[in-house]
């Protein structure tokens, strides 16, 4: 039961790729599947300080009015 359990527990931990190839063998078809790929992950740091709303001003900083600091 053992050798079960962790051959499932190695079966999950493995990524998709390992077991079942991701991308084609057709070099044509891979080189666009890698590129679409590698595109989506270049958007992330936006997402992110969507996310995490870095992008907006931070209210909490003083700024100057007529001379005085509020």
């Amino acid at each position: 039961m053992r050798k079960v359990a962790f051959a499932a527990m190695m079966l999950a931990g493995m990524s998709l790729g390992c077991v079942l190839p991701i991308y084609s063998s057709n070099h044509d078809i891979r080189a666009r599947q890698l590129i679409f790929h590698s595109e989506d992950l270049r958007h992330v740091p936006e997402i992110w300080e969507r996310v995490w709303a870095m992008e907006m001003p931070d209210v909490a900083t003083p700024y100057r009015v007529h001379g005085g600091v509020i």
